[in-house]
């Protein structure tokens, strides 16, 4: 049978049609409005989302090798500090103490993160950090590291996921850090274990040095 070209007429059709074996429609004829509300589409063919943002909150931080305990509300030792600030004044930061003249010191803090439902398997995943100093910079260097286990469920952990090396973060002024996750194998619902290392050294004295992460976000390709 040859081709039937109508043009651009309509056509009602009362019962139904059948379409053969390997017919096609073309591109985007189908949207949003054509489709039932109740139809189960697969996620799959769903439209993705280039890395959709996750905030991950800062309050779910917790001491990096006593996972019962939260980041103290003053850093101490070698745990980052959850600093709360003034309300309605000051949004919520892990810092650093005054580091000034105190040579080289390296602050950490650890959280766990559950990959999205909706999140599109062994699709690009960033991990963004948003931070710089306080007060005066460091007259050394400070930098901002992460590393990223995937759970395996039964308390094991396999390599680290992190594929970026320590940025420096030595600047007054705020930036993103991003760091490559290596997506191979990661699912929707995988869990990872994250802990962040702020390294500063100043010898330089005077004004206070400040090590300061303001946003922790996940970045992630999605589907729905």
């Amino acid at each position: 049978m040859g081709e039937l070209n109508l043009g651009d007429n309509n056509v009602r059709i009362g019962g139904t049609l059948v379409v053969s074996t390997g017919a096609s429609l073309p591109s985007e004829c189908i949207t949003t409005t054509n489709v039932s509300s109740t139809y189960p589409i697969a996620r799959a063919k769903l439209a993705q989302d280039a890395l959709k943002v996750y905030p991950i909150p800062l309050t779910s931080f917790r001491t990096w090798d006593a996972m019962a305990t939260v980041l103290p509300g003053t850093s101490a030792n070698d745990d980052l500090g959850l600093i709360g600030g003034t309300f309605a004044t000051n949004s919520p930061s892990l810092q650093t103490y005054d580091v000034k003249s105190a040579g080289a010191l390296t602050f950490y803090g650890r959280c766990i993160f559950a990959m999205p439902a909706e999140y599109d398997a062994a699709e690009t995943v960033t991990l963004r950090i948003k931070c710089g100093m306080v007060t005066t910079v460091a007259d050394t260097s400070c930098t901002i590291d992460a590393v990223v286990y995937e759970s395996n469920k039964e308390r094991g952990i396999g390599a680290d996921l992190c594929a970026t090396g320590a940025q420096s973060m030595n600047s007054l002024t705020f930036a993103n850090k991003d760091f490559t996750i290596t997506p191979t194998g990661l699912d929707a619902g995988d869990v990872l274990d994250i802990r962040l290392a702020l390294a500063v050294n100043d010898a330089a004295g005077g004004a206070e040095v400040i090590g300061c992460v303001g946003t922790v976000e996940m970045l992630c390709d999605v589907r729905g």
